[in-house]
């Protein structure tokens, strides 16, 4: 088949790269030529495990190339962002795709909207190529009855950053047509790669189900961010509490952290209160609470900075999630930006998994990118912020003569004994 996979970032190029591992002849259109320019020369543009090998193959058997103009396919997969403005969804991306793709469009294709997106926007794209192209017919929601030249469907990723090859085969995909047979036409080409179960339900079914799936995990983590704080007014230790209250065969307590981050959990339910304001009482909660938990960290460490006259603050860690280089939406992040801002205060990063700072803290001449050591020897106030690989490997005796603040629970020791039996 000849897929043509539109934009290449997080989600378009690890999907392009694995659907011409299957043999299909792929396309990635993008905007940004430089992208191109790396895709086209088989190099990866950001870090994900594998991915550089799977690029490399498919670019060197010509299977995979990269462009910046649209050309003819029989499936388009439409993976270009979906971010959160004041506003509301910004679904420019997804518009300016739309219009993109339609010159080329020809009866008998498949569009696939990947991003994640408000109820209603598969059949909000349909509107959008039938006013770019009156020649061609459209399928409309839950018709069955009507024909129509081209199929239209919403497939969202549920990709997990650093292990998105593997999850791209093994989880199972919603496919959620305008009409079931839209539906199976975009199931033909999942079930090429994908060895977990395909279900078929209808667009807006599946719209709403991607963002309830990051929903749910971002009310659970906000229970447990909300736990800490109150840990943290109690005098309680939030890790011994988590501990004992799972080992009840109904509880489970998610991690609490510095917040949350990344373009899928910290934006997602967004899309739900914009479409439901009065109605996503929770949801909205949950968001305010995880968007507050950074400041709440950044109160702790002013607090530590206020008994020294000159600060050296050890940051460890500022991407979004462990083991990633991605710094949307980072909570980490945010922490740092504002620590920065502490006068006098001298910061020191480690960030294992980038070489250089965000242009954020880059420009900051307080701010410096070190190593775990380097940081180690010459702060006074310790925050690990990010759980990386790496971190769990530090002693953790070597941090007792510095004020620590610890968001991912590595260096508790405070551990509940259980009573041996007799």
């Amino acid at each position: 088949m000849k897929v043509c996979t539109v934009g290449l970032g997080y989600i378009g190029l690890p999907t392009a790269a694995m659907l011409a591992s299957r043999g299909h002849e792929v396309i990635g259109l993008d905007v940004n030529e430089s992208v191109v320019e790396a895709v086209n020369a088989g190099r990866a543009h950001f870090q994900e495990p594998d991915l550089q090998m799977l690029l490399s193959a498919a670019v060197d058997t010509k299977r995979l190339r990269a462009t910046t103009t649209p050309e003819p396919a029989e499936f388009y997969l439409i993976a270009v962002p979906t971010p959160m403005v004041d506003e509301g969804p910004d679904m420019t991306f997804v518009e300016a795709a739309a219009r993109t793709i339609a010159p080329v469009l020809e009866k008998g294709n498949v569009v696939i909207l990947e991003s994640t997106s408000p109820v209603g926007s598969t059949e909000r794209l349909g509107e959008i190529l039938a006013e770019e192209r009156p020649d061609l017919t459209f399928p409309r929601y839950r018709d069955e009855d009507s024909e129509a030249d081209v199929a239209l469907c919403h497939c969202p990723e549920r990709i997990l950053p650093g292990q998105m090859l593997r999850e791209l085969v093994s989880n199972d995909r919603i496919i959620g047509g305008l009409t079931q047979d839209c539906a199976n036409k975009a199931a033909a080409l999942y079930q090429t790669f994908v060895m977990g179960t395909c279900y078929i339900t209808d667009s807006r079914v599946a719209e709403l189900c991607k963002l309830s799936e990051n929903a749910y995990r971002d009310v659970n983590i906000a229970f447990a961010n909300e736990l800490s704080i109150i840990c943290d007014k109690l005098g309680t230790d939030i890790w011994q509490v988590r501990e004992l209250a799972n080992q009840h065969p109904r509880v489970n307590i998610l991690m609490p952290g510095a917040g949350v981050g990344g373009h899928c959990i910290a934006v997602d339910p967004w899309f739900i209160v914009s479409s439901a304001p009065d109605e996503a009482r929770l949801i909205r909660t949950a968001r305010v609470v995880n968007d507050d938990k950074p400041h709440r960290v950044v109160g702790q460490i002013r607090k530590l900075a206020d008994k020294f006259k000159v600060p050296t603050i050890a940051c460890y860690g500022i991407t979004y999630k462990p083991d990633v280089d991605d710094v949307r939406e980072s909570p980490a992040l945010e922490i740092v930006e504002e620590v920065a801002g502490i006068e006098g205060a001298q910061v020191l990063v480690v960030e294992p998994n980038l070489s250089e700072l965000p242009k954020s803290l880059a420009g900051r001449d307080n701010v410096k990118l070190v190593t775990s050591d380097e940081a180690r020897e010459a702060a006074d106030i310790v925050t690990f912020l990010v759980g990386h690989r790496q971190f769990k490997r530090l002693e953790g005796d070597s941090y007792l003569q510095k004020a620590v603040v610890d968001t991912t629970g590595m260096f508790s020791t405070r551990k509940a004994k259980a009573v041996e039996r007799d």
